[in-house]
């Protein structure tokens, strides 16, 4: 695969990077700070063995309780660990590789942990960043905005958000202005974050001309596309091959959300966040890294992830310690969004909870690991040399080509 925008570099083991590059960038990481939807757990409760037997069964006892479904909609969590933790995570992988460090934290429409983590003199350089949610149409995409201005980053902010939770400003020219405005903003990188995946659960046909249409009305804007290391190779790959298409360089994105650092990094020689932009924004080139434990099968590393997110943590602050103080529902008593510790959780999950819960950590563990290797698609298993990686064919699940469509 001859990539022209892109250096891809696939090692086998944590070897010393700094021959390559003297810095490594960590991209799109989450803390406590995130608010994660649950609107996907009714799609996933059904699917995963023996969870799903639990799951239908205690639906359909609260709606025969209830007469109503329970409402996940505005339902979410928050991940277990606090800003400077997974800076200093991040920042450890990398410096343990042979290279400098530059972390951008990116909680889901919130500053607030950049903010936390720039307070110490040590990272007083870090970017003030977030995953930003855009509204399209019948669905939406996740925008990496990285690196706003320290002295107008909350008021950009608030002004991102009016257009995220307001419906009036859904329209192509109020998301325009949004992209523009941080556009003109030189040291700002505009990165869409995991562009193939069908997270609004539609389906693959339908999201792909969701996201054929976004790049036709606002890609001019977008500085690169990211390979996520939560995302699977084979999509990752397809991801590559857009990219190639509009001319786009890639960057990376690790997208954690539990305890381990993130599974794919940018490599550069640049010194300074701004020299890295402009390499991205100006240049149009980018340089990553995919890390040894992205070569791990995915749906393990979810279910690890996924173990860790469900962890009781007994040295956090008690309102944060057990994963039922980290997750918010709203069940119609007049409280609003409350921790389901809150209602009559106080002294531990349900029974049907715990078995299912300890379902989810099984998954995660390492014994089960090598079931995951044999049951990984070709497809998936990630290449040992890039070069000898061939484009995805149509019939392996590539894009349609309708998303090829000139994005200018």
């Amino acid at each position: 695969m001859e990539l022209k925008r892109t250096k891809l570099h696939i090692p086998r083991n944590l070897e010393d990077l700094s021959s390559r590059a003297k810095t490594g960038v960590s991209l799109h990481s989450h803390t406590e700070h995130s608010k994660e939807s649950l609107a996907f757990l009714p799609y996933y409760g059904s699917k995963i063995p023996l969870v799903s037997y639990l799951w239908k069964k205690e639906t359909a006892k609260y709606h025969e309780k209830e007469g109503k479904e329970i409402n996940f909609s505005t339902a979410f969590w928050n991940p277990p660990l606090d800003a400077h933790s997974v800076y200093d995570g991040e920042k450890k992988q990398i410096n343990e590789a042979g290279l400098d460090a530059i972390v951008s934290l990116t909680d889901h429409d919130t500053i607030d942990g950049s903010l936390k983590v720039v307070q110490l003199p040590d990272n007083s350089n870090a970017p003030i960043s977030l995953e930003w949610t855009v509204p399209y149409d019948f669905g939406f995409f996740h925008v990496g905005v990285h690196n706003l201005p320290r002295e107008n980053a909350v008021e950009l902010t608030k002004t991102l958000l009016d257009l995220t939770f307001v419906k009036e400003n859904w329209i192509n020219e109020k998301r325009d202005e949004m992209f523009s405005m941080l556009n003109d903003l030189p040291g700002v990188l505009l990165i869409l974050n995991h562009p193939l995946w069908d997270i609004e659960m539609v389906g693959k046909e339908s999201h792909e001309l969701l996201l054929n249409d976004f790049l036709k009305a606002h890609g001019r804007w977008i500085h690169a596309l990211e390979i996520n290391g939560f995302r699977s190779w084979s999509e990752n790959k397809a991801v590559i091959e857009l990219s190639e298409a509009v001319d786009m360089p890639i960057a990376t994105g690790g997208d954690r959300h539990g305890c381990k650092p993130n599974t794919v990094i940018n490599l550069t020689n640049a010194s300074t966040f701004e020299e890295f932009v402009n390499e991205v924004r100006i240049d149009k080139r980018s340089e990553v890294a995919l890390m040894p434990e992205y070569e791990q099968p995915l749906n393990s590393r979810r279910f690890q992830s996924i173990g860790e997110i469900l962890q009781s943590y007994p040295d956090f602050l008690k309102a944060r310690r057990r994963w039922f103080d980290r997750m918010y529902f709203d069940v119609n008593d007049g409280q609003g969004l409350v921790p389901i510790s809150s209602n009559g959780w106080g002294l531990g999950e349900p029974k049907w909870v715990r078995r299912a819960v300890w379902t989810l950590r099984f998954l995660g563990g390492s014994r089960i690991r090598p079931l995951f290797r044999v049951l990984r698609k070709a497809v998936d298993s990630v290449p040992r040399d890039i070069e000898t990686s061939r484009i995805v064919d149509r019939d392996e699940g590539k894009v349609s080509p309708s998303i090829f469509s000139n994005t200018t």
